[in-house]
């Protein structure tokens, strides 16, 4: 991984808007992932300009920060868009699309897609801050590879890293946790083969393919996964939509809405595959934007055509009853086709989402435990994220569920909410942050750090709240 050179500060004199040129390109060298290497290059390229005059304060506009290098040809890999945002929508889509319409049929469709959109809205600045962040940290160290625990470090301090560290943990291996044990139960029923070779066929295949495979093959084998996810669905959908009633997507009880965000906000759960991004597409904060956002939006569809299809099938009947009926089980009671579609597109969109959680928590600990982190792959951070959920997921995989809904309700609130927008305010505003400012991703200054925070802040202790007064 070669470094560009930092750009050099804007001139403003008077109106007059002076750029200055750099002269920098990577070069073909087995460089190490920590020291960058200037030469010149004839044909220069602008990377800097003067974005105010009234704060002093400077921002630089890269095109790229630095070159992904193939270790056998020493030549730049160029990124892959298209892998990355599969990569996005991959780790998006796991098993809370098949919880979501349970736990919106109270609110009803209109007031649950609402809701949804809403929370899409939320997640998508949440991961544009942590990137944000993020680029600018792997600026200031001159390194690729760093997770979150370098980005609260270097802004929020020890405090701060504490809660990222514990949260982060948390929230990783319970959803690993679930994934095998989903994952394990359908392959059981497909080959017959007992739990503990199914838990351990899953994480070994798809483990596999996160240490051996380079970015490209592993988005190629999310794009495979992405695509039998949209037919799956599309099949479902079709075989579904026969018992849909349009009067019944009318619907909507916004007092019932609060219950229904936590389990929300965790089905849009990627930002932990930012720092991942923003290594493979090399620091581009254009293509980090554009892949978070098109990323999330195929997730955004599925979710509300799927909440719509099963909340369009259940009578107000069933919805009066309080008791919350698993929508697998009543698609294939109408249905014994569905069995099988459903059962297949879980095990896609839970192999997505794994994919992505695994890479995600490997680069975290690679960067907890000071280890090369990026192409050299230590084995270490893989066996420490690959074997307790699969010994957890055996012993009794019922005691996670509680820990699961917590994990939505509080952790992900705090980890992918509060805390981008607290190294947000701090990476933008603090005195001593001494990196150079790179373009902002998400607009609206403090107030919209101040929303962020605040719409997190109400979640939680409503649901405190609602915990104490209905224990």
């Amino acid at each position: 991984m070669a470094f560009l050179a930092s750009p050099p500060p804007c001139c403003c004199v008077g109106s007059r808007l002076v750029q200055k040129q750099i002269h920098a390109f990577p070069l073909p060298l087995p460089l190490d992932h920590h020291k960058p290497l200037y030469l010149p290059n004839p044909n220069p390229r602008k990377f800097a300009k003067c974005l105010s005059q009234k704060n002093q304060s400077e921002e630089a506009e890269l095109e790229r920060l630095f070159s992904n290098l193939n270790q056998a040809t020493l030549k730049r890999e160029p990124p892959s868009l298209s892998s990355a945002v599969f990569l996005v929508a991959g780790t998006t889509v796991g098993a809370g699309i098949l919880a979501i319409p349970a736990v919106t049929q109270e609110s009803g469709f209109l007031a649950s897609a609402i809701t949804c959109i809403f929370c899409w809205v939320y997640m998508v600045v949440t991961g544009l801050l942590i990137a944000e962040v993020n680029v600018n940290t792997m600026s200031q160290l001159g390194s690729g590879g760093v997770s979150l625990v370098s980005m609260a470090m270097r802004t929020v301090g020890n405090l701060g890293v504490q809660i990222v560290c514990w949260t982060y943990i948390f929230i990783h291996y319970a959803l690993l946790v679930a994934y095998v044990a989903r994952s394990s139960e359908i392959l059981t029923n497909f080959v017959g083969i007992p739990l503990w070779e199914s838990a351990t066929l899953f994480s070994l295949v798809l483990g596999g393919i996160c240490y051996f495979g380079s970015p490209r093959f592993i988005g190629a084998v999310n794009g495979v996964m992405v695509i039998g996810i949209i037919i799956s669905f599309a099949a479902l959908v079709a075989v579904a939509s026969e018992y849909l009633q349009l009067s019944a997507l009318l619907k909507a009880n916004f007092q019932a809405v609060p219950m229904s965000i936590p389990i929300i906000v965790l089905s849009f759960v990627y930002q932990n595959v930012v720092p991942v991004l923003c290594t493979d597409l090399e620091g581009d904060l254009s293509k980090v934007r554009t892949s978070i956002v098109l990323g999330t939006s195929i997730p955004l569809i599925l979710f509300l055509v799927w909440d719509a299809v099963i909340l369009g099938t259940i009578t107000n009947v069933e919805m009066g009853t309080g008791k919350i009926m698993d929508p697998l089980q009543l698609l294939q009671s109408t249905n014994a086709a569905v069995g099988p579609i459903v059962e297949v597109f879980s095990i896609f969109a839970i192999a997505t989402s794994y994919i992505g959680f695994v890479l995600g928590l490997c680069d975290f600990l690679s960067d907890l435990l000071k280890l090369p982190a990026g192409r050299s792959r230590p084995v270490l951070p893989y066996l420490l994220t690959l074997i307790p959920p699969v010994v957890l997921s055996l012993l009794d995989p019922d005691i996670f569920f509680k820990a699961l809904d917590f994990a939505g309700t509080y952790g992900v609130l705090v980890l992918f909410g509060i805390v981008p927008a607290a190294m947000s305010w701090s990476d933008r505003y603090s005195s001593s942050s001494t990196a150079v400012k790179l373009r902002r991703l998400v607009p609206g200054g403090r107030l919209t750090l101040s929303l962020v925070v605040g719409g997190a802040g109400y979640v939680i202790f409503s649901e405190i709240i609602d915990k104490l007064s209905n224990p």
